[in-house]
């Protein structure tokens, strides 16, 4: 099984070409399953349920998100309606929306679940890794072995140890939120692929997607200011995991990193 994830899909520019790129991508690289993190497509601040669907027509399978999933307000009750897109599987129970995904493939079942980890995140949610033990028990009960998880989580002391306290029960643990590709892809000792974080999808001259002079003016003054999207050529970037479908073990782990030049756009 080979998956591709695409990391926070950032405003118009990031949307557009995910949309328009994501076909050829797959077709070059033989993907099996899809997953993209689309918390920032709308605006740079959440999603909504017409981007949801055109980046599912494009061929996403699932959908993840993070802090940002509430934030354009008609995507609570659409959440009820449609399970391929996930919100952090440790909010409360009774919040919108669920944080797992099971589905049949021609390659057997797959489980894709969203957590968020807690230090320096605003909300306070539920321990993610007493969360994540417990789901993934439940899981291997059920026979699937093929697990991912999009961990939405600010530091990288947290993302990795979330990779080694899931190191040989899911297939794969690649970090969000961040927005910088880190070059730490690797297969932990007892299978699991793990990549800090995917990086982005979105203005590659830009802070974290973001206008530059704007966000500048913010660290030069202290002064709030808005923070628009940034505009120009884009990079797509993330990961493509080859899974063995029996073990649900990671054979390789790779960092898909592409700029898209402006005749490209």
């Amino acid at each position: 099984m080979r998956i591709l994830f695409l990391g926070d899909i950032v405003g118009e520019p990031g949307r557009k070409a995910v949309i328009k790129y994501l076909p050829a991508i797959q077709s070059d690289h033989d993907i099996d399953f899809t997953i993209l993190n689309g918390e920032n497509s709308a605006g740079g601040r959440g999603i909504t349920p017409v981007i949801a669907n055109d980046l599912f027509r494009a061929g996403a399978d699932v959908i993840t998100t993070g802090d940002h999933v509430w934030d354009q307000r008609e995507v609570a009750d659409h959440l009820e309606k449609e399970p391929r897109i996930l919100r952090p599987i440790n909010y409360p129970s009774g919040v919108p929306g669920a944080g797992l995904f099971i589905t049949d493939t021609p390659k057997g079942k797959i489980a894709v679940f969203n957590a968020q980890g807690r230090t320096f995140m605003g909300q306070a949610l539920e321990n993610p890794f007493l969360i994540m033990e417990e789901q993934v028990s439940l899981i291997h009960d059920q026979g699937i072995k093929m697990v991912f998880l999009d961990f939405h989580a600010e530091t990288t002391s947290e993302k990795i140890a979330m990779g080694y306290h899931l190191d040989g029960k899911v297939s794969a643990v690649v970090g969000t939120h961040t927005h910088v590709q880190t070059a730490d892809e690797r297969i932990l000792p007892n299978g699991t692929a793990h990549l800090t974080d995917a990086g982005m999808c979105g203005p590659e001259t830009s802070i974290l997607g973001r206008n530059v002079e704007s966000i500048v003016y913010r660290f030069k003054s202290s002064l709030p200011t808005r923070f628009p999207v940034a505009k120009g050529p884009v990079r797509l970037c993330g990961a493509i995991i080859d899974v063995d479908p029996e073990s649900g073990k990671a054979r390789t782990i790779t960092r898909y990193n592409r700029l898209l030049e402006p005749s490209e756009m």
